[in-house]
């Protein structure tokens, strides 16, 4: 298989089976996956193919009844970390990832790093919630205190910190404000430490 054999089985994608324009690139990487760790062979690739079009749909935005509705379904932490998401703007991820030092209360204000485009920026973090985000971090911080009791407390760091300044990964500020409610083996490092939890979970009626 070829260019011209590639080029006329991603128009068959686009022409024929109306795929979104991101299936089709994600089976042009396919191939070119296929070619290069697998086949290792070299793929002289000048395609011409008829490109599937972007999707225009608006997105779907709720009404704050619906948001509301949507909040009270939790309790708790998880309910708390859906208010900080609604109220500040943070993605998912973003908000999971947030450390203790990146909480302004003073200014009311949260710094996201590492956002999608690797460009930092800062966000308000809204009275409603701050009291009960300072209440939750008490918390966490008495976890913390006891984990390092027992020989953990440790912390992912980003990019090269954890060399530069080996024993930071224990620190207060470095800790996740949402992290998970047990320790787990860090599969980059070994190392036994927490993490950030990612499941949601809503109350039963």
């Amino acid at each position: 298989m070829g260019s011209k054999e590639i080029e006329e089985f991603l128009t068959h994608l686009a022409v024929n089976e109306n795929v979104a324009a991101s299936t089709q690139n994600q089976a042009l990487h396919a191939v070119l996956f296929l070619y290069k760790e697998v086949l290792k062979q070299h793929l002289d690739l000048k395609v011409d193919a008829v490109r599937a079009k972007k999707s225009k749909y608006l997105p779907t935005v709720l009404t704050k009844d619906e948001v509301l509705a949507i909040i009270q379904k939790f309790s708790g932490v998880h309910q708390l970390l859906i208010k900080l998401l609604y109220g500040t703007g943070l993605r998912l991820t973003e908000g999971l990832s947030l450390r203790v030092k990146d909480v302004d209360f003073a200014q009311n204000q949260i710094i996201v790093r590492d956002t999608k485009g690797n460009e930092s920026r800062v966000t308000m973090l809204p009275e409603s919630i701050a009291e009960e985000l300072k209440i939750h971090l008490q918390s966490v911080k008495i976890i913390h205190q006891q984990d390092l009791q027992k020989g953990y407390g440790s912390v992912y760091l980003p990019f090269a910190l954890e060399r530069k300044y080996p024993r930071a990964k224990y620190d207060w500020i470095w800790q996740f404000v949402f992290p998970s409610g047990s320790i787990s083996k860090d599969p980059r490092s070994g190392e036994v430490r927490l993490i950030t939890f990612t499941k949601l979970v809503y109350k039963k009626r």
